[in-house]
């Protein structure tokens, strides 16, 4: 017995180790639901943390495959035992899931599921979310031991995940410092700047009838001007980057931004992505702004009943592409599209963007970077 007891708490240990190596909340999530999946031997394992519209800010599983994810659908929302579980705020062990009256339903691809093992992370009185095993591999189903095990393991798991959120919250508050500092930079270098080049511009127009010569030379300040004011406003543009990328990164950034529009809107948004080498922070920034103007236009204009965001690594190029069912148009009526804004968005950074779209046919557009 004192070995198993043993055994069983340096399993604990090394799960807690796994979990508050990390920083980021999306890494802790994640981490806590494969150590809780190892720790207690289940097929199935996943954290749902909620939002404040009825849904999940973060949920991240298990056992459920990509493809899977995407025949299942949207997000969870609080229904059924998940919601009951928000709402009464305890841990809940059951021989078969489907039996419990706060059970509901699942999508039509969601997978079997039979012994649950429900289990709060709590922060005090405060749930931050949910952890959630099923179908036990090893044994008929979840004991108490089993129960007292994930119980004992979440408390680590709040203390974790407020750990990450307080350095999110941290590193937010430098960056929002950094980014105060660059708008007094930005007032103090470029207007500066700027009227200098009013300034030229206004003695260019006195001189040029009676002096063309200092005329000439006044603009040539001025074109000098114009190049080094622009080089300015790149530089923090650049800098100014959302802050979403330098957590989660552009595949991380781009997925939560298609989750969140699949909810608010009736067509149905998803997102394909994979491993991505690292990205110069102004592709990042292109390639991000690209995407959301190209969903504005297919969620807005189109009527499309599907939009596909796709973002990959081909060859040594990597490739965005923004792809809709809707009601497309005729290049001679793309005006008030922002397309002159993106192509040139992806040309800034190397990059090249094409549209392929026809009445009736959707639109695609497509954006190739070199990495």
């Amino acid at each position: 017995m004192a070995s198993d007891r043993d055994e069983i708490l340096q399993a604990v240990s090394s799960a807690v180790l796994a979990v508050t190596r990390h920083l980021s909340v999306r890494e802790v999530l994640q981490v806590i639901v494969r150590s809780a999946q190892r720790l207690l031997d289940a097929r199935y394992a996943a954290l749902g943390v909620p939002d404040e519209d009825g849904s999940f800010a973060e949920f991240v599983a298990e056992g459920i495959t990509d493809k899977q994810w995407d025949a299942i659908g949207p997000l969870p929302r609080q229904h059924g035992m998940l919601g009951a579980m928000l709402r009464e705020g305890a841990p809940v062990r059951l021989p078969d899931l489907r039996e419990d009256d706060r059970f509901e339903w699942w999508p039509k691809a969601h997978p079997v599921m039979k012994d649950f093992l429900g289990v709060p992370i709590r922060d005090g009185e405060q749930v931050l979310g949910i952890i959630f095993l099923a179908n036990k591999r090893t044994s008929d189903g979840f004991t108490e031991a089993d129960q007292d095990l994930l119980t004992l393991f979440a408390a680590h798991a709040a203390i974790a995940l407020t750990n990450a959120r307080l350095y999110e919250r941290r590193r937010e508050l430098a960056m929002l410092e950094e980014r105060n500092r660059m708008a007094r930079e930005l007032h103090d270098a470029v207007t500066q700047k700027l009227f200098s080049l009013r300034l030229s511009a206004q003695a260019a127009g006195v001189m040029l009838p009676n002096a063309p010569d200092k005329a000439a030379a006044e603009l040539e300040r001025v074109q000098r001007l114009a190049g080094e004011a622009l080089a300015e406003l790149r530089a923090v543009i650049v800098e100014l980057r959302p802050a979403e990328l330098d957590r989660h990164g552009l595949a991380e950034t781009l997925r939560k931004h298609v989750r969140m529009l699949d909810r608010l809107h009736p067509s149905r948004v998803t997102f394909e992505g994979e491993e991505l080498p690292p990205l110069e922070a102004a592709v990042e920034v292109a390639l991000l702004r690209v995407a959301q103007e190209a969903l504005h236009n297919a969620l807005r204009h189109s009527g499309a009943g599907n939009v596909v965001v796709r973002l990959a690594d081909e060859s040594g190029k990597l490739v965005l592409t923004v792809s809709d069912d809707g009601s497309g148009f005729e290049q001679a009526e793309s005006r008030g599209l922002g397309l002159v804004s993106m192509k040139d968005r992806a040309e800034s950074v190397g990059g090249a963007m094409t549209v392929v779209s026809a009445r009736d046919k959707g639109t695609t557009v497509r954006v190739e970077v070199g990495v």
